[in-house]
C-alpha cells in the first residue's frame, strides 16, 4: 500500500494565515480556499470587502488545481491560445489563481484565491503555500 502526506489542520491554518497576511499587506480584498487532494475545501476565508462571488471562484480554482494536479493558469493559457473546446470540460476554475500544494512530489491539496488580478491571486496562493515549504 502506498503512503502519502496529507494536509492537516496545522498546515491548512499556516497556509491560510500566510496567504491572508500577503493579501492584507497589499490591501487586496480576496477569498482564499485551501482544499485537499480531491478538491474538497478544508478552509475558506473571505477578507473584508471581497465580493461574495470570490468565495465561489476561489473554491473552484482550488478544486481545479487539486484534481488537475497543475496550476489553473495552464488551463487559462490553453483556452486563450485557441483551445476553446476546453471550455466544455467539467472544470469550473480555469482562471489563474489556483495552485497545487506539492509535498514530496505528490499533490496533497491546492490553494485557490479570487478577488484581484489573476496573477495577484496566484501570488497570494503561492505565498500561502510557501508557509509549509520545507
Amino acid at each position: 500500500m502506498l503512503n502519502k502526506p496529507v494536509l492537516t489542520v496545522a498546515e491548512t491554518t499556516r497556509i491560510l494565515e500566510a496567504a491572508r497576511a500577503h493579501a492584507e499587506n497589499n490591501n487586496w480584498a480576496v477569498a482564499i480556499v485551501v482544499a485537499d487532494d480531491g478538491g474538497h475545501p478544508l478552509a475558506m476565508l473571505r477578507l473584508d470587502g471581497s465580493a461574495p462571488a470570490s468565495a465561489y471562484i476561489a473554491t473552484e480554482k482550488a478544486r481545479t488545481a487539486a484534481i488537475g494536479r497543475r496550476e489553473t493558469k495552464v488551463y487559462e493559457d490553453m483556452i486563450n491560445n485557441g483551445r476553446t473546446a476546453f471550455l466544455s470540460a467539467t472544470l469550473q476554475g480555469t482562471l489563474e489563481g489556483g495552485v497545487p500544494v506539492i509535498v514530496d512530489g505528490q499533490v496533497v491539496g491546492a490553494v485557490g484565491v479570487s478577488g484581484v488580478k489573476s496573477d495577484q491571486d496566484a501570488q497570494i496562493a503561492k505565498a500561502g503555500i510557501q508557509a509549509i515549504a520545507a
